[in-house]
């Protein structure tokens, strides 16, 4: 089926959920999760697939086993490409993201080796500055110090310390998000993203999603 949008159900739907995390919940509204969330999210993707590859749905369920919240269910409906394009529905509305998310310890010594060459490196600072000027936010998890035999004057010493990298923009549950304009959306702040993508892939390697 063609994408046509979200429903006011899909933003209600979190909404209700953020207020009672339960099973009883979940199973009493999963017809809801399934043609208002699970439904247009995998319609969306679709309609993305010709440019940026196939897309994929982000289980629902929480893994408690190693954490003290013991909600069972994810309040986001994430999806993702494998090249490393990210878009999200919560009960507050769309977002959109691309980068390194959970790299390995291998992915993570590439990435510091080519932040620490000149060209490599420089490549991707001017990448983030462009994004940072367009609007995206730059996020991911840092070290509070820095890399083991990082100098502390290192030009790039702010992007060495990531250890994951990525971009992201949002927007609020706006009636547009009722209408196909989604996907032009989505479509343009991936193809905004791509620098950053296509910089990770070729000197990293392929994104490892485990969210």
């Amino acid at each position: 089926m063609t994408f046509s949008g979200f429903s006011e159900r899909s933003f209600e739907f979190y909404e209700g959920l953020l207020a009672d995390n339960s099973k009883a919940y979940w199973t009493v509204h999963k017809e809801d999760y399934e043609r208002h969330v699970r439904g247009p999210m995998s319609e969306l993707l679709a309609e993305l697939e010709e440019e940026f590859g196939p897309g994929k749905l982000f289980r629902p369920y929480r893994d408690v086993r190693f954490s003290k919240d013991k909600t069972p269910y994810k309040t986001h409906q994430g999806g993702h490409t494998g090249q490393g394009y990210y878009v999200q529905i919560d009960a507050d509305g769309l977002m959109v993201a691309g980068g390194m998310y959970a790299p390995t310890p291998e992915q993570l010594r590439r990435y510091r080796e080519a932040v620490g060459s000149d060209t490599f490196g420089k490549e991707l600072e001017a990448i983030v500055e462009e994004l940072r000027s367009a609007g995206l936010e730059i996020a991911g998890d840092r070290l509070k110090t820095r890399p083991r035999g990082t100098p502390e004057d290192h030009p790039r010493l702010e992007l060495l310390r990531h250890r994951s990298l990525y971009a992201h923009q949002g927007w609020p549950a706006d009636p547009w998000m009722r209408t196909p304009e989604v996907v032009t959306r989505v479509r343009e702040s991936w193809r905004r993203l791509r620098p950053l993508v296509e910089w990770g892939d070729q000197h990293i390697g392929p994104p490892d999603f485990t969210r």
